[in-house]
C-alpha cells in the first residue's frame, strides 16, 4: 500500500549532523527516515517539515538554511524523489517512478510578520505551514504553554482554550489560501483553530495530531475539532509520539488503531491520513520507522479495515486534499 506521509522533521536532523560534521545524508542514516527506509515502505510522497524554534538566534535565517539542506538532497537523490509544487508533479513523478517531496514549514512566524515574505516562501516551493510550535507568535498561540515551570507531562496536558488568530494571523491564512499554501493546525491552540474555521474557506490540515479522547494531550484535537476538519474536507495525519498516543507513553501499534478507529467514527473514513512525525519523535517499540509502514498496513488489515479504507488512510485522502488546494 502506497504511504503519504504529512510530516517528519528530518531535514533539521540532517543539517544539525552536517553542522557537526557528523556523516548522514537523505540516502541513508540512522534515523527514522531516509530514501531506503521510505523505498522499503512503499513511500509515494514525504512531506518534509523545516522545524524552526524560536528559541534559535536567528528563526529566519535558520529555516533557510534547511531549506537550502532540503534542495540539497534532493538534487543529490533525483534518481528517487522529487519536489512537488503543484499536485500535478505528484502525479508526474509517480508515473516516472519517482516519490516526491513537499516542503513545509513548522513554525508561521519565520516570515517575521510581514505577508511578503510569507509570498518569497511560496516562491521558495513552501506548500504548507504549521502556524505555530510551542511559542505564541505574530499569527497565533499554541495549545500548550511551554514558557511555564510545569515538568513535559503536566505541560502537555495543560490545554489554551482563549488564545486565537491575532489580526495578522487572519489575514497570514488568507494569504496562504490564496497562494496555494495549506493551512497547518497542528501545534494551534484550540480558540486559534475555531479562528481558522470561521477566517478559511477551503480545506485544512492538521498534519501531526491524534484524538483527544484516546489520549488526553492538549496536541490531540477534541471531537468536535475532528468533525470540523472532516465538515471542510481536510484531513488529519496520525501522529507516532508515544505521549501523543496513550497516557502511558507506550506508543505502540495498537495505540493507533484505536486512535484509527476513533477518529473514523467521529469525522468518517475521509478525514484520516498520516504525519508520523518520524525524527521529531523518540524511539518506538514497533514501528520504529519508515521502512517499517507496511506493518501498519497489515495490522490494520488484521484488524478488520478493507484494502479500500486503508488505501484511504495511507494515502488517498492526503492525496484528496492536495489536489484541491496546490495550484
Amino acid at each position: 500500500m502506497k504511504i503519504v506521509d504529512m510530516h517528519c522533521d528530518t531535514i533539521s536532523v540532517l543539517l544539525k549532523d552536517e553542522l557537526s560534521d557528523k556523516k548522514s545524508s537523505l540516502k541513508s542514516n540512522d534515523g527514522h527516515l531516509d530514501i531506503e527506509k521510505m523505498k522499503k515502505g512503499d513511500y509515494l510522497l514525504q512531506n518534509f517539515a523545516m522545524f524552526t524554534p524560536l528559541t534559535e538566534n536567528d528563526p529566519m535565517y535558520c529555516c533557510q538554511k534547511m531549506i537550502d539542506k532540503y534542495y540539497r538532497e534532493l538534487e543529490l537523490n533525483e534518481d528517487a524523489i522529487r519536489p512537488v509544487y503543484r499536485y500535478d508533479d505528484i502525479e508526474k513523478n509517480t508515473k516516472d517512478g519517482m516519490m516526491s517531496a513537499l516542503l513545509t514549514l513548522e513554525e508561521g512566524a519565520v516570515v517575521h510578520d510581514d505577508l511578503a515574505i510569507l509570498r518569497l516562501y511560496h516562491r521558495l516551493g513552501v506548500r504548507m505551514i504549521t502556524l505555530t510550535w510551542n511559542y505564541p507568535n505574530g499569527i497565533g498561540y499554541p495549545n500548550f504553554d511551554n514558557n511555564s515551570d510545569l515538568d513535559r507531562y503536566q505541560k502537555i496536558r495543560t490545554i489554551n482554550t482563549k488564545d486565537g488568530l491575532t489580526p495578522f494571523g487572519i489575514e497570514y491564512i488568507k494569504e496562504m489560501e490564496r497562494l496555494g499554501i495549506m493551512i497547518d493546525v497542528s501545534h494551534l491552540g484550540d480558540a486559534g483553530f475555531y479562528d481558522v474555521v470561521k477566517y478559511s474557506t477551503m480545506p485544512f490540515v492538521a498534519s501531526h495530531s491524534n484524538a483527544r479522547s484516546v489520549c488526553s494531550v492538549a496536541r490531540n484535537l477534541t471531537d468536535d475539532m475532528i468533525l470540523k476538519i472532516a465538515q471542510r474536507g481536510g484531513v488529519i495525519g496520525l501522529n507516532y509520539c508515544r505521549d501523543f498516543v496513550d497516557d502511558e507513553g507506550e506508543g505502540t501499534i495498537a495505540g493507533l488503531i484505536r486512535h484509527i478507529d476513533h477518529i473514523i467514527n467521529v469525522g468518517g473514513e475521509d478525514v484520516l491520513g498520516l504525519g508520523s512525525d518520524f525524527d521529531g519523535i523518540g524511539d518506538r517499540k514497533d514501528l520504529k520507522n519508515g521502512g517499517e509502514m507496511q506493518d501498519l498496513v497489515t495490522a490494520l488489515k488484521e484488524h478488520g479495515y478493507s484494502d479500500r479504507t486503508i488505501a484511504k488512510i495511507t494515502h488517498e485522502n492526503v492525496l484528496r486534499v492536495y489536489r484541491e488546494v496546490l495550484h
